[in-house]
């Protein structure tokens, strides 16, 4: 029997818009939405990154990161340096920190709840599957 691969796409994008809409929500009474909960956490793992190195890690274009990332300095939570040249360096503020630990704490609660359905060795099983998925050449254009 040959899988339905539009049904498989669908089932993908339903898992995954039912995670960031649950996300979303959660981290919103914590101050922050999931675009820039994930913005923190990219800056913190990133130092150093580029703004477009920062909207490839958060799937974003380069000029709606530069938008999101003036929110984020405007409320406090990142700092804007000149880097080189024209380059600009990103980093989390103290208030920056707090969100992002905040959010930490969020989205552990969210996702055993998203999870829980699965057990273990599901949860092992499927993780493998989309690493193996993502790390595969696509033809298609990024």
């Amino acid at each position: 029997m040959t899988t339905d691969l539009e049904r498989l796409g669908l089932a993908v994008k339903q898992a995954q818009y039912r995670n960031h809409r649950t996300m979303d929500a959660a981290l919103r009474g914590v101050g922050v939405s999931l675009v820039q909960w994930d913005a923190l956490r990219a800056i913190d793992r990133m130092p150093g990154a580029s703004g477009h190195q920062l909207a490839a890690a958060t799937f974003q274009s380069d000029q709606s990161f530069g938008t999101l990332a003036g929110r984020l300095e405007e409320r406090g939570l990142i700092a804007r340096s000149p880097g080189r040249g024209r380059r600009l360096q990103y980093e989390l503020t103290k208030r920056g920190h707090e969100a992002l630990e905040d959010g930490h704490r969020v989205a552990s609660s969210v996702l055993e709840e998203l999870f829980s359905p699965l057990d273990e060795s599901q949860r092992t099983a499927l993780l493998h599957t989309l690493e193996t998925l993502t790390a595969a050449p696509s033809s298609a254009a990024d």
